[in-house]
């Protein structure tokens, strides 16, 4: 096989994994705009002038406190993705430039918080956060999110911290330059990419979430807006045009910080796939 064949082989599977990615997302939003009989007689076709509906926004928006569910996954959200960031680069800077005893056991610590889902510890978790009074707040959330992302973080951020070389941080020494400031204004610039790769990989998990709103925050003021779209579907009749609409609403704001950060991440992939 050539090497233009190759070439196309692999843009037709990237094509195809596209596809199959995308296809479910607009498949919901195109029905988000139908009535119910136009969902159910043909899911799959483009909404008409017979089936064109825009009552499932109306129902949300009305029935709802949307914008609610919205300020709490933003909350929940950009307040772990910015503890994540902030002490899994400094743990990775520590663990990739200093040399101590216990590095290692550190190490392990973190890979073991890789290896095993941290949902195994749900009834510990509740227990936990039940003792602690936190049940029913967004900061349960927060803790359990942290927890959750730290290590796949701090991972990725001490590859890239490896590859930082040591001359710039030994010359900032010798020039009488902090630590911190090392690492604030020398170390963090130059990983940039691994910040935006670590933020999709934090922030999609997160605002997708049902298991653990369901389970630490499911009351009427802290609810998520993955939760909140549960009030929807019912045991015996589900609201589907209500369902569709809201589910494309809270697409929207992963897919545009998605595209924001979507070519750093990739820059960070291919970065620390060439290491």
């Amino acid at each position: 096989m050539t090497t233009r064949m190759r070439l196309w082989a692999v843009h037709v599977m990237l094509l195809v994994y596209a596809v199959l990615a995308l296809a479910p997302v607009l498949l919901i939003a195109m029905n988000s705009f139908k009535s119910r009989k136009g969902i159910f007689r043909d899911p799959l076709a483009l909404p008409t002038g017979e089936t064109f509906s825009t009552v499932g926004y109306e129902r949300v928006f009305a029935n709802s406190d949307l914008w609610l569910w919205f300020a709490n996954s933003l909350v929940v959200t950009v307040v772990t993705l910015a503890a994540v960031v902030v002490f899994g680069t400094m743990a990775a800077w520590a663990l990739a430039a200093y040399r101590f005893r216990g590095r290692l056991v550190v190490g392990l610590f973190l890979a073991l918080g890789i290896m095993v889902p941290i949902r195994l510890g749900t009834v510990a978790i509740l227990d936990l956060m039940t003792s602690l009074g936190l049940t029913n707040t967004l900061a349960a959330l927060i803790l359990v999110y942290i927890a959750q992302g730290l290590p796949v973080a701090v991972f990725i951020f001490s590859e890239f911290m490896a590859q930082v070389p040591r001359d710039l941080a030994d010359a900032a020494r010798c020039d009488g330059v902090p630590e911190f400031r090392i690492y604030a204004h020398i170390v963090l610039p130059l990983i940039r990419p691994a910040i935006a790769t670590v933020a999709i990989f934090v922030m999609v998990p997160i605002w997708n979430d049902l298991w653990f709103p369901l389970i630490l925050a499911p009351g009427e003021g802290t609810r998520t807006i993955t939760l909140g779209v549960q009030q929807f579907i019912g045991q015996y009749v589900t609201d589907w045009s209500a369902v569709l609409a809201a589910l494309t609403l809270a697409v929207v704001p992963i897919l545009v910080l998605y595209l924001a950060l979507s070519r750093m991440m990739v820059r960070g992939l291919t970065e620390g796939a060439l290491r």
